[in-house]
């Protein structure tokens, strides 16, 4: 029998990043296998996309670290060459023509940026609690304008992007609910800056709005807390009793952490350990999420 919480004890709260909660959202069976089993089963090898992303990132982060007169674009792209992951790429020469494409287009991009105009934050982690979860993320810059804040996030991808991706992003949103609680300045406009096209996208939150993707974040920290909790009972049964328990996570345990499956089980890094994964979609090369 399930033991119930005493009267009066306070809740646990849910520790997690948004990150986390996207993971449960889009697939609860890979985010057992992220979070929960251990060790964890091991991923397929890494994608190029990810790589340039992240290089990317890496490269703008230490831009604005720079005193102000080596902010140029001659110093971004020097800094993509020197912070180059060169992981998941076909061969050497296709890691090359995407580490140029990369510096051009982080010099492009921060010929846009005034080097002056000094971020609030950069990588910055902000972090936030409510009755259900205690939040923690980490915001690629952010941004002071006149009284508000405002977040900010690169995006490296193929896909163009629109103001409803923006508007519609539960990170972000609760980014900005933390920024202002952190900070004690009003959040409500988050930017997505798609550095492939030079374009910005951005949405002007209501209070309403946040707290709509605010709610949303604790229904789904309610799901995936209970979850854990079953997860974390039998992975304590196990132990104790390990030479009459098999380490085969069980049905009832495993039907609490469903795939969603789909077009994107193509790309994920557990795809190996989940037939049902493979027999939604097809199997994907490493380079294959580069634009042509």
């Amino acid at each position: 029998m399930d033991q119930l919480p005493l009267e009066g004890m306070p809740r646990r709260l849910y520790t997690c990043t948004p990150s986390r909660l996207n993971n449960w959202l889009d697939c609860p069976r890979r985010y057992r296998f992220t979070y929960m089993d251990r060790p964890s089963p091991q991923k397929g090898l890494p994608w190029a996309h990810n790589s340039v992303g992240a290089s990317v990132h890496n490269a703008l982060a230490a831009w604005w670290r720079e005193p102000y007169e080596r902010r140029t674009p001659v110093t971004a792209g020097t800094l993509v060459t020197g912070k180059w992951i060169g992981e998941g790429f076909r061969d050497a020469e296709q890691s090359m023509t995407w580490r140029d494409r990369a510096r051009e287009m982080v010099s492009g991009y921060v010929a846009s940026l005034d080097p002056s105009d000094e971020p609030v934050g950069v990588e910055r982690t902000v972090a936030t609690r409510t009755s259900v979860m205690a939040l923690s993320g980490r915001i690629d810059r952010l941004d002071r304008r006149g009284e508000e804040l405002v977040v900010v996030d690169y995006k490296t991808g193929r896909r163009p992007l629109t103001a409803d991706d923006a508007r519609s992003s539960l990170a972000l949103a609760v980014y900005a609910v933390a920024s202002s609680r952190v900070m004690h300045r009003p959040c409500h406009k988050v930017e997505l800056h798609h550095l492939p096209t030079g374009s910005i996208v951005e949405w002007e939150h209501t209070d309403e709005s946040l707290a709509r993707h605010l709610g949303r974040a604790e229904e789904i920290a309610t799901e995936a807390s209970a979850a854990d909790e079953h997860y974390k009972a039998w992975a304590g049964v196990r132990v104790k009793g390990a030479d009459r328990n098999p380490p085969r996570v069980p049905e009832a345990i495993d039907a609490l952490f469903p795939p969603r499956t789909g077009p994107l089980c193509s790309w994920c890094d557990f795809r190996r350990h989940c037939p049902d994964g493979q027999a939604a979609s097809g199997d994907r090369q490493p380079w294959d999420g580069l634009a042509d």
